[in-house]
């Protein structure tokens, strides 16, 4: 049976909309894109270098598999994650059976996130990590098929834009690991308590 973790960038206010770019995510007239800018370091990078060597699968949500895959494949050579991106398998989650996929190593999860995520679950084995995804990761996190979230949470209070968390019921987790970056980020491991 596979765990599935979430990695995710917050503000401290716990939006995680369009964190990379100011085009990332405008949906709900979102003009904050791109804030995640600028906070790179050394401890982050190595931070993200870590995660990219460990084994295991991604999880996304359609939209964000398309942006994210559309965005690096398209990001001039060198650069640490495309390769990662495009050879790591990837299992992506749209309610049309219809939805095609164009990278490589890419796998079609149709139907309702719930279900499908729970039934891949139990069929693949290792780590289901998901990026970005919020929508996903909301209906995963209320489904309590959430095992681990791994925040990076940015100095930053925006006070709009789609948040990580919605309003439901409590969820106690467990701090495993964190450390500091340079710029203030706090990069946080936890385990959902079970």
């Amino acid at each position: 049976m596979a765990t599935i973790g979430v990695f995710q960038s917050v503000t401290l206010d716990g939006v995680m909309q369009g964190p990379g770019r100011p085009d990332e995510d405008t949906r709900g007239g979102f003009t904050a894109g791109g804030w995640g800018q600028g906070y790179q370091d050394e401890v982050s990078m190595r931070f993200a270098a870590e995660g990219m060597s460990s084994r295991g699968a991604l999880l996304f949500g359609h939209r964000t598999y398309d942006d994210v895959l559309g965005f690096w494949t398209s990001v001039a050579a060198p650069n640490p994650f495309t390769d990662v991106l495009t050879r790591t398998p990837k299992y992506v989650v749209s309610r049309s059976a219809a939805t095609e996929l164009a990278y490589p190593s890419s796998t079609l999860v149709a139907g309702e996130a719930t279900q499908t995520v729970a039934a891949l679950r139990e069929q693949v084995d290792g780590a289901l990590t998901i990026m970005g995804s919020g929508e996903l990761v909301r209906s995963l996190h209320a489904a309590g098929l959430i095992d681990r979230y791994t925040l990076q949470i940015y100095p930053i209070v925006l006070g709009s834009g789609t948040r990580l968390f919605a309003d439901g019921a409590r969820v106690d987790l467990t701090l495993e690991r964190s450390l500091t970056t340079t710029t203030g980020v706090i990069i946080a491991q936890y385990a959902v308590a079970r």
